[in-house]
């Protein structure tokens, strides 16, 4: 067997050129690879490509399937290849390029119909695709236009035609009054009118600067609302909870009001007699008081009993001292 030196270096050079290209090409085209790459890739006809880019999404039913691929001019047309996966598409299928963000983003929404699959070599034709209407575009063209035209010159027209008509009837020359009128006043006001257009370029610009923001701030809310749902649903499993705790709780009560209710009713009566015997309480409360303080006193020797007897042994004195803390 021939070794690695022995080989001719050459022909070692070329073989490895060729397999380095093989895998850059394969890395940057994987997704065209049949085995590693994914889904089918479509056609698609539109009468304008209305802001419609490469890698915008492609979309059924709101749910992300695809990407586009290519966006080509064909003659008089558009041509979109985009690519899709895990989908069906009909030989009826539809497709309208929709707006995705304020600022302008497209993506390209299917629709997919028909009784067999569309053949990915047959293109879906223009009378199946819709274009839409771009506002941001209609006002860039009429900015441009307005700023174009020549307010005196055209004020200078309205005049002059004004004249000409002079010995028109009434009702012409009033109309053409009205006209010069307007046209004065649209020649007086160019700077200001030029100074709007200016500013809205200026926030059209500033609002497509910060696309990326708005993307975020649109997938934030979103996020924000699934948050919302999920804490519905738990808010609305506890409500159902206590719903059927209070049903349980009502069962329980009326199950057991023939035991409560008389007891209820003795507690009542009670209650009562405690209510009306409140002053004799209190004041048993009070003559109890002293009465249990000398009994701590005489038993608070341990086992014996303090007891005092007065005039016991003589009879003849005048008065009884009791001992300190007794009684006489």
């Amino acid at each position: 067997m021939t070794s690695f030196r022995e080989r001719n270096p050459f022909t070692i050079g070329v073989v490895g050129t060729v397999a380095l290209a093989a895998v850059l090409t394969a890395t940057f085209q994987y997704e065209e690879l049949p085995i590693v790459g994914s889904g089918t890739t479509y056609r698609a006809e539109f009468g304008e490509a209305a802001g419609l880019q490469r890698d915008d999404e492609v979309r059924i039913a709101g749910m992300k399937v695809g990407e586009v691929t290519d966006v080509a001019l064909a003659e008089d047309h558009v041509v979109v290849s985009f690519r899709v996966k895990d989908a069906w598409l009909g030989d009826r299928t539809s497709a309208e390029i929709k707006l995705k963000t304020l600022l302008g983003r497209k993506f390209l929404a299917l629709r997919p119909h028909g009784q067999s699959t569309q053949d990915p070599n047959v293109p879906i034709p223009r009378e199946r695709t819709v274009t839409p209407y771009d506002v941001t575009e209609a006002f860039s063209g009429l900015a441009d236009t307005v700023g174009a035209i020549d307010t005196d010159q055209l004020a200078e027209s309205f005049r002059v035609l004004s004249d000409t008509f002079a010995g028109a009837p009434e009702h012409v020359r009033t109309a053409l009054d009205g006209l010069s009128a307007l046209s004065t006043t649209i020649a007086s006001r160019d700077a200001e009118l030029a100074e709007l257009l200016a500013n809205t370029r200026a926030v059209s610009a500033t609002l497509a600067g910060s696309s990326d923001e708005f993307e975020r701030l649109i997938d934030d809310g979103n996020l924000l609302l699934a948050e919302l749902d999920h804490r519905r649903e738990s808010i609305s499993a506890l409500l159902t909870g206590t719903r059927r705790l209070a049903e349980q709780l009502s069962g329980l009560v009326a199950d057991n009001r023939e035991r409560l209710e008389p007891a209820l009713r003795q507690l009542d009566t009670v209650t009562d007699v405690l209510r009306r015997q409140h002053a004799n309480l209190q004041q048993g409360l009070r003559l109890a008081g002293p009465y249990f303080r000398q009994l701590n006193n005489a038993a608070g020797n341990g086992r014996w009993v303090d007891n005092y007897l007065c005039r016991l042994v003589r009879e003849d004195r005048e008065e009884c001292t009791p001992p300190r803390g007794g009684t006489p």
